[in-house]
């Protein structure tokens, strides 16, 4: 990319280890991997909307090629589009799915793949350790709890074992929790683990909403993955952090760090609504009733805990992040690669996924801000060495 300023740090990036296609081509349910026995492209099925009996096994899902797990394609794109740094995280549905009996086993492996992969890249960049971060590819990434745990001292564990591994900077979670929702009190150890150890969490949409919201099944089957992605998982962020808001968790957690993906959904248009039904809510003691509510308001909670990526495809939508985050410093560029491929099908064709970000993000800033949203956020907030 020509003219940018140096360095672009990709935060929202995607990479399935091969170990974890491996365990989901064992499972034959939700979710799972086909391969089909002609040969294509293997489908990955991580929506239960896509695992329709009516929709032939070799069609469900996605089709999955060599950028959902090869690093050195993923190394090939960041050259392609100019990024020096990738934050990599295991996509959904992460290991939400596992039996309790696995997932500790399998979050300290997949973590584990991921922290050997970055060293290795980074060792083979820069094998003499003498070139500033802007001069090579790197890769960092967040790693992946084991939230099927049973108990929240072996999720509290793993937490801490994260901070010992030099290549991690946060970790990925959903907005299913230990299964119901990012306000239930069974995650208030995991809030305080994560708060203590200064761990960044990146919030990232995969459930959506009920296929009843958008018509049911019939929906799917004329407008695709439109709904459920460009609506679906927006308003699930949306939902899943006003939750938080309302029962409490950043009163109890003042310095929990959260990064929203999608630039937090629909968070930034509705804080003001929100912040207002909140106000008038008849239920919370400040007007009669007897629940406590929310003590802190939705605008000081985006400008102190929640960072926001700039995954949001237009400059309309960015300038809202910008103004709820209140100010650029709180921004960071991402791809979401390897989704959203170039619709003719050709390695080096048009991302649109990643070009319309950044048109969004030169036309909504000046250079210092520009700089700022592209790398220069990540680098500081993410401590990037």
């Amino acid at each position: 990319m020509p003219n940018m300023p140096r360095p672009i740090v990709d935060i929202h990036t995607h990479v399935y280890p091969p170990s974890y296609l491996d365990m989901l081509r064992a499972r034959k349910t939700v979710p799972y991997v086909h391969d089909p026995p002609s040969g294509a492209a293997s489908r990955l099925i991580i929506l239960s909307s896509d695992d329709n009996p009516s929709i032939p096994l070799d069609q469900r899902g996605r089709p999955v090629d060599s950028s959902y797990s090869d690093i050195a394609v993923k190394l090939a794109f960041m050259r392609w589009h100019g990024i020096t740094t990738s934050v990599v995280s295991l996509a959904n549905p992460w290991l939400d799915f596992l039996a309790p009996d696995e997932a500790e086993t399998w979050a300290k492996r997949i973590n584990d793949d991921l922290e050997v992969l970055c060293a290795r890249v980074n060792r083979e960049a820069d094998p003499e350790g003498t070139r500033a971060l802007h001069e090579k590819e790197t890769l960092f990434a967040f790693g992946a709890l084991p939230l099927s745990a049973p108990s929240a001292g072996i999720i509290a564990k793993e937490i801490a074992r994260l901070k010992t591994l030099p290549h991690m900077r946060g970790v990925i979670m959903g907005t299913s929790g230990l299964g119901k929702g990012l306000d239930d009190p069974g995650l208030e150890p995991i809030w305080a683990a994560l708060a203590d150890t200064e761990t960044l969490v990146f919030l990232h949409p995969h459930y959506g909403l009920p296929d009843a919201a958008f018509g049911g099944p019939d929906a799917t089957d004329r407008y695709g993955h439109v709904l459920p992605l460009a609506l679906g998982f927006p308003l699930e962020t949306t939902i899943a952090v006003t939750r938080m808001l309302l029962a409490g968790v950043f009163d109890r957690f003042p310095r929990l760090k959260i990064l929203l993906a999608h630039s937090g959904g629909t968070l930034p248009f509705l804080a003001g609504r929100i912040e207002s039904c909140i106000a008038h809510e008849r239920k919370f003691i400040a007007n009669g009733g007897d629940t406590r509510g929310p003590q802190r308001s939705v605008w000081d909670v985006l400008k102190t805990n929640i960072f926001l990526d700039a995954v949001v495809y237009g400059e309309a939508g960015l300038k809202a992040a910008v103004h709820a985050a209140g100010g650029a410093d709180r921004l960071l560029f991402g791809t979401d690669h390897p989704f959203f491929p170039p619709l003719d099908g050709k390695e080096d064709g048009e991302w649109l996924s990643v070009t319309t970000n950044y048109k969004a993000i030169n036309s909504s800033f000046g250079d210092e801000d520009v700089a700022a949203v592209l790398g220069g956020n990540a680098v500081r907030i993410l401590d990037l060495k």
